[in-house]
């Protein structure tokens, strides 16, 4: 049973923290395996942030347990926080450093020695990316570039757990994908990653387990997969074929998670009675019965929708 909960990178048990009369986290049992890319999903003001800070030790929490790498985190307690990494909401960095600087004054707050520091540095900033401009002032820095210099200060310490809060706060689209790309780096280097947002499309693509919260009230908690097939109502697959021949359109119909096949065209609306994954039986059935396709997408089973269903169910049946 002991080794069952080491596998667990964050496990919080009943979690509260309120503000005078504002309950910002509320009885939040938050559980995130290791080595996974978790997303803490929920809207502005949900309490994802509260629960990061309790989490880091910056604040304490009112009720309930929580561990952090199989420790109890307990707020006074620094050297609990040494194998964390954590990168708050929209870093501010000292304009008249450099990068390298800026990392290095985090090194010595780290009481990394000075050989640590002269290794680890250049492999982070040219892990972020930003090889060539560590030298540059971070006053200068674009607003992707501080996030990315953020990401290196949360990794200086090679940590187990790493947790961004919002990370791709005001950045650009080409920054958003940066900064995704580089979160799967950081997991591909065997660490786990807690990572804080409000853009469902962004959890979307990199995360592999995500918990939804709502006014500090967890929502849902699984695999990206099962949190995504929570959605009521039919899965509907898009198909678009080169053309379109009734052997094409029986077979369809043959698979028995198929509602119904509307053509239109040389395009099928295929409704489904599941929300798994089943594209790949849907392309090799339609390829067996002798068919092109040129594209396909799946609509209704994306977290946006779970995501809108919950957070208005959440708050008695109105969306706000």
């Amino acid at each position: 049973m002991g080794f069952r909960k080491m596998e667990l990178a964050v496990e919080t048990t009943g979690l509260t923290k309120k503000y005078s009369s504002l309950i910002a986290v509320n009885k939040l049992d938050l559980k995130v395996e290791r080595n996974s890319i978790h997303g803490f999903l929920g809207p502005n003001g949900a309490g994802k942030t509260t629960t990061i800070k309790i989490l880091v030790g910056l604040l304490k929490a009112d009720e309930g347990t929580v561990k952090v790498l199989g420790q109890e985190v307990r707020g006074d307690q620094a050297d609990s926080r040494l194998n964390i990494g954590y990168m708050p909401e929209l870093p501010k960095f000292p304009k008249h450093l450099k990068g390298a600087e800026l990392l290095d004054v985090y090194g010595r707050m780290y009481g990394m020695t000075e050989q640590q520091r002269k290794e680890q540095i250049p492999k982070l900033i040219d892990l972020v990316g930003l090889k060539g401009r560590e030298n540059d002032l971070i006053g200068k820095y674009s607003k992707g570039m501080q996030q990315r210099i953020g990401i290196a200060q949360a990794l200086l310490n090679n940590p187990e757990l790493v947790i961004l809060d919002e990370p791709s706060l005001g950045l650009d689209p080409v920054g958003m994908v940066e900064v995704r790309e580089l979160m799967k780096v950081i997991a591909e280097e065997g660490m786990t990653v807690l990572v804080s947002s409000h853009l469902l499309f962004e959890v979307e693509q990199i995360c592999s387990h995500v918990t939804i919260i709502n006014k500090g009230t967890l929502l849902a908690s699984d695999t990206l997969q099962k949190v995504s097939g929570m959605m009521t109502g039919p899965a509907i697959v898009h198909v678009e074929l080169t053309k379109f021949s009734d052997a094409v359109g029986k077979a369809v119909k043959e698979l028995p998670f198929v509602l119904t096949v509307v053509r239109n065209g040389n395009n099928l609306r295929i409704e489904l009675n599941t929300h798994e994954d089943v594209r790949a039986e849907v392309s090799q059935k339609i390829t067996q019965a002798g068919g092109v396709i040129v594209g396909m997408n799946v609509k209704g089973s994306n977290l946006e929708d779970v995501f809108l269903q919950l957070v208005t169910k959440n708050q008695g049946g109105k969306a706000q």
